[in-house]
């Protein structure tokens, strides 16, 4: 995908969004009036109960709405101004007539899955790239931190990594395979090339212990979550392919692998 935001950085979006600490808010209130920053809203796993109020409240009071259309359709019933949804091929095109709207006096929003400090670094700082604006993150909940619960794995005592992004990730998977038996591991998976079952071949390959306890949640605070509980040797038996009829395993899905093989309730099978 060709990235056509209006702009001359040749950074990676990501390093755009991580490059600096946002100004102060006793800063931002000085601004010129009309120019309010926009918001970046992570909207939680997708179910109602887990949008905050505050990330609500942007969405409202927003004249424009811009997020992949997935992640719109969460929240449009909650979209009073217009919503600009778009794909990973289109989304330069989307972000570019949300940013006309912006510099039209236009109250903006853009909303991600989750929390963006987990996973949607990459959309943020296209957001940042295409908006004469500063950009406002209002944090959300992310399934990893549900996961992390569910696991019983503290995230002081666990490694988390995100694979749900394009680009080299050959530090991220090295982060893992030197983690692995150590501390626990939280996971973002990429769909379809780097599922589960081929993350849990990944580290045996890097000589992990194959009775670890792994888990798979897959669309996490909704009515069809459900998670699996395998030895992570049982878990790479599903590795290999590259599109979803080659996994048994969601697009929405966090993969747990814990520390120690201790789980007295490993099944190999799915719990809903």
């Amino acid at each position: 995908m060709t990235d056509t935001s209006p702009t001359n950085d040749d950074r990676p979006p990501e390093s755009v969004a991580a490059a600096a600490p946002e100004r102060p808010v006793a800063e931002t209130d000085r601004r010129p009036r009309g120019a309010d920053p926009v918001r970046a809203v992570g909207i939680g796993p997708g179910t109602p109960e887990y949008l905050t109020p505050r990330g609500e409240r942007a969405i409202r009071e927003a004249d424009a709405v811009v997020g992949f259309e997935t992640v719109v359709d969460y929240v449009r019933e909650r979209i009073d101004g217009e919503p600009l949804a778009c794909g990973y091929d289109d989304q330069g095109e989307t972000l570019a007539a949300f940013a006309e709207r912006v510099a039209d006096g236009a109250a903006g929003t853009a909303v991600l899955m989750g929390d963006p400090n987990f996973s949607g670094y990459q959309f943020l700082g296209r957001v940042e790239r295409a908006v004469d604006r500063p950009v406002e993150v209002v944090p959300g909940i992310s399934a990893v931190q549900v996961a992390a619960s569910r696991a019983r794995t503290p995230i002081e005592d666990a490694t988390f990594v995100t694979l749900h992004r394009r680009g080299d990730l050959t530090a991220d998977r090295e982060r893992l395979r030197a983690a692995v038996g150590d501390r626990h591991l939280l996971v973002l998976p990429r769909p379809y090339d780097l599922m589960p079952g081929d993350i849990a071949a990944d580290l045996l390959d890097a000589g992990a212990d194959p009775a670890l306890t792994a888990l798979v949640y897959e669309r996490l605070t909704h009515d069809d979550e459900a998670v699996t509980r395998a030895a992570l040797g049982e878990l790479a038996a599903h590795a290999g392919g590259g599109g979803p009829d080659d996994t048994p395993f969601s697009d929405l899905s966090v993969l747990v692998v814990r520390a120690d093989s201790s789980d007295p309730e490993r099944v190999g099978g799915s719990d809903e």
